[in-house]
């Protein structure tokens, strides 16, 4: 798996009601979700936003509550991935588990600047800016995370195992 696109920078502990502001969590409908992704942090975001592009991102990111809808919001408005220098533990997991593709790599969240065009090599972590000319190294997914990231999440991921494998 590899992503290619621009990217949007915010800063440490973005928490899980700037990514969804609690006032849309009576939905769970993606689109829905996606409409209201990140606008208490930047009200631009969910209009500006386009497919494909990539949140660079500080500490903590996804802090808060263990809402799946901040993942979700995220995946929904069309972002590649996302690359901080680190994750709060649970969004980890929900990102995971929806198939959001994250990458920890302090260098990187320090040095892309918001714009920057960027290239993540999701097998080797590589990280490259291809604004800047550098590359910088993420902590690259074990195989098996790979696998559940490529079958769409933890769900699609299992009921796959079960189809081949029975129950």
């Amino acid at each position: 798996m590899e992503f290619k696109g621009r990217t949007w920078k915010f800063g440490n502990d973005v928490d899980t009601d700037a990514i969804i502001p609690a006032r849309y969590l009576n939905t769970i409908d993606p689109a829905e979700l996606a409409r209201h992704c990140m606008e208490d942090a930047d009200p631009a975001f969910p209009e500006k936003v386009r497919a494909g592009d990539i949140i660079v991102a500080g500490k903590n990111f996804g802090c808060g509550s263990s809402r799946e809808h901040a993942p979700v919001a995220i995946k929904a408005a069309g972002v590649a991935c996302v690359i901080a220098h680190s994750f709060a533990r649970i969004f980890y997991r929900n990102a995971i588990n929806i198939a959001l593709p994250i990458f920890e790599s302090p260098e990187a969240a320090e040095v892309i600047s918001e714009g920057d065009q960027v290239r993540v090599d999701a097998e080797s972590g590589i990280i490259t800016n291809l604004t800047k000319n550098q590359t910088y190294q993420a902590t690259p997914f074990p195989a098996f995370m790979r696998e559940l990231m490529q079958a769409g999440g933890l769900m699609p991921y299992v009921a796959e195992r079960v189809k081949r494998h029975g129950a």
